[in-house]
């Protein structure tokens, strides 16, 4: 395994988002999602994005709509108003990665997901870097962006880095980038100025060469995502070394 790969982060299964259900008013990347997975005993997977006045928000999409009642980006507002929204129509709040690590208590490991627009934006992976630098417990940060797992050698060199990445990129939000950004994403041309612990790949697009060879010929451990089928969790098996699921209980 990797110097700075850890043997817990393959050790338990991770909650996408944290052990969510929002039939039961448990919405994804809140408290309540975060104390289910404690729960069950499962690792967790959370997002982070950056609010107005700095703060490391736990909130997956950039904008609002999706689960609360604002549509303003989740930049727009400063950290107290971000707090007060209700999440899909819940008591639950958008909490910092603080609140959220505090939640947690060391008792499973996190690994946070640092979101990215790929503009050489370092503000919030800073924060984070501050943030899970004085944790006593698990934790690992990884983005798709490899400017900001770079940085995160620098700003915290304890910390276990990650890259998450796909081979089929359809997702629309890649048409934005560049086309040598985007074959440099796909098959891990950054490597060696991202310096990665482990990588987080898409498990529809395994197996491919890049975490092939990663794994057996750099000892690179993988996670994929995100497991919801059977037939995902076969690929999983045969081609990961860990998970991160949604929809069911390992």
């Amino acid at each position: 395994m990797a110097a700075n790969a850890p043997a817990w982060l393959t050790a338990r299964p991770i909650a996408h988002r944290g052990l969510h259900d929002r039939a039961a008013g448990i919405p994804e990347n809140t408290l309540a999602a975060a104390q289910a997975a404690v729960a069950g005993g499962y690792a967790i997977e959370c997002d982070v994005q950056l609010s107005a006045d700095g703060e490391a928000m736990v909130f997956h999409d950039v904008a609002l709509g999706r689960l609360t009642d604002v549509g303003d980006p989740v930049a727009a507002l400063d950290a107290a108003a971000l707090g007060r929204l209700g999440v899909a129509g819940t008591g639950e709040r958008i909490p910092t990665l603080s609140a959220f690590l505090s939640a947690i208590g060391g008792r499973v490991p996190l690994v946070v997901e640092v979101k990215s627009r790929f503009m050489v934006d370092l503000r919030l992976v800073r924060r984070v870097a501050e943030v899970v630098s004085g944790q006593d417990g698990p934790v690992a940060v990884k983005s798709f962006d490899p400017t900001l797992v770079a940085a995160l050698a620098d700003l915290a060199p304890a910390i276990p880095r990650g890259i998450v990445g796909e081979t089929n990129q359809d997702d629309p939000s890649y048409a934005a980038l560049a086309p040598s950004l985007r074959r440099s994403l796909s098959d891990l041309l950054h490597l060696s100025e991202s310096r990665p612990d482990f990588l987080s790949w898409r498990v529809d697009d395994l197996p491919c060469a890049a975490t092939h060879l990663c794994r057996r010929l750099g000892g690179m451990p993988v996670m994929t995502w995100t497991v919801r089928t059977p037939d995902q969790r076969a690929l999983a098996s045969a081609h990961a070394d860990q998970m991160v699921f949604e929809g069911f209980r390992p």
